[in-house]
């Protein structure tokens, strides 16, 4: 064993005198070859103590090439999966970090680094610690790497936040990915670098493809709006992953999904987005599939009373159902949601008939209590939902949009004008009977 170190320290010295030689000579390549064939030396007698040794000194060289460190780093980087335990695989993965922190050469090396040890975090348990290491690098500044490449790690980063339920960084560094990166055709964008462009690297082959890529963008979405209960948002997220042609052809994926665009649909507060989507949910073909929901929608579209009790019955069984299909259960409040959905859609459909109404009759159309029926009627007064106000004393609601003095005034002025144009409109009628009758007795 001792004769063996000798040897390899030996064997070291030599290829360090050539190194030296080389680079003092500023041979690229056979510097590159020089060091590599260090690290291999050590690596073969699986002396791993002495090759993050080796990579530290090397690195630490006077006027040590660029092109050198770089070979370096990536030649140790294969040797990673090769470690003999845990530990050391850490030991040699925290040596590359070192020597690439702050170079700018080997930037994306530095990346994959970083990643690799924050799985290894995670895998531990230590997810803070994981989300800590992945946001010392921010992968959009770097102009070699590949697109898909920088997406993937910025999703990583994203979904490490919401693990440990950092919300708001996790919407912050979601914010660094345009959701319309994920509609260019790559067959298109693929070009030949004009001389002076920087080179962009071809990603590895665990990357995954754009369109992969945007299915996990909003998967990790819905989890970050569903905390919030922005069921809008979250619809809008769905709608995005059932446009994906490998969604589209696969009725097994793409009915699960379409049944989760209805789902929070209906549970979105009405607004002019929501009746948009509505619609056009609506005129949707596959969606004859799942006629249940079909009917669910055209109710809400339609301008009638819709009864609770009825349509809770009708789709219970379908709500709880959901549990067990593609992205989970609709959340414990989502059941309560949607009945207040449908109050304030029969309170608007109310809005459309009436102009004015008592409050014990609202009540009754609504299916609720007096108290129930104002405390939801003056909630949609204050989110601006419809123009209304209550009587109190009388018990009466007014549905009329109150005017402004501009709109009076405009209005009295144009009533003024035409009830001006009749009385004209007489005179002459009066005088031009009276000429026909002078005439007749004339004759």
């Amino acid at each position: 064993m001792e004769s063996k170190n000798v040897n390899l320290e030996a064997a070291i010295d030599q290829l360090l005198n050539v190194e030296k030689q080389m680079r003092l000579a500023g041979d690229v390549a056979a510097t590159k070859k020089a060091v590599t064939e260090i690290l291999q030396l050590c690596f073969e007698a699986k002396d791993w103590k002495s090759l993050n040794e080796q990579i530290v000194n090397l690195s630490k060289k006077r006027g040590q090439l660029k092109q050198a460190v770089t070979a370096m780093v990536q030649q140790a980087m294969q040797y990673i999966d090769q470690t003999p335990d845990l530990e050391t695989r850490i030991e040699l993965i925290k040596t590359l970090n070192s020597v690439s922190a702050g170079k700018i050469y080997v930037e994306i090396e530095r990346a994959r680094l970083i990643r690799r040890l924050a799985k290894i975090k995670e895998e531990q348990g230590l997810i803070a610690e994981a989300a800590d290491l992945m946001q010392e690098v921010a992968v959009e500044t770097f102009g070699a790497m590949a697109k898909t490449e920088k997406i993937a790690f910025i999703l990583e980063q994203v979904r490490l936040c919401l693990d440990r339920q950092d919300y708001v960084r996790a919407q912050i560094l979601s914010r660094k990915i345009s959701p319309r990166v994920f509609d260019v055709d790559p067959s298109k964008e693929k070009k030949k670098p004009k001389e002076g462009d920087n080179v962009v690297e071809e990603p590895p082959a665990d990357i995954p493809s754009l369109l992969e890529l945007k299915r996990i963008y909003y998967e990790l979405m819905i989890r970050y709006y569903f905390h919030n209960n922005d069921y809008l948002e979250i619809c809008r997220c769905y709608k995005a992953i059932y446009e994906i042609p490998s969604i589209r052809e696969d009725p097994s994926q793409w009915i699960p999904v379409l049944r989760k665009i209805c789902w929070y649909l209906i549970l979105a507060p009405h607004d002019p987005m929501q009746s948009s989507l509505l619609n056009s949910t609506l005129e949707d073909k596959n969606l004859s599939e799942i006629p249940k929901f079909k009917l669910l929608l055209k109710q809400l579209v339609t301008m009638e009373v819709i009864q609770w009790t009825s349509l809770w019955n009708l789709y219970k069984d379908e709500f709880e159902n959901e549990k067990n299909m593609l992205g989970g259960s609709l959340g414990d409040k989502a059941a309560e949601d949607l009945r207040m959905r449908i109050i304030e859609h029969n309170i608007l459909v109310v809005s459309k008939y009436y102009s004015r109404i008592t409050l014990k009759r609202l009540a009754e159309l609504l299916c609720l209590t007096v108290q129930e029926a104002e405390k939801h009627l003056s909630e949609m007064v204050v989110s601006k939902a419809l123009v209304a106000k209550i009587d109190r004393p009388m018990g009466i609601v007014c549905f009329q949009v109150a005017k402004d003095s501009n709109e009076v005034l405009n209005a009295w002025a144009v009533n003024l004008e035409k009830l001006l144009d009749l009385v004209e409109k007489s005179c002459h009628q009066i005088h031009k009977e009276t000429m026909v009758h002078k005439a007749a007795l004339k004759l």
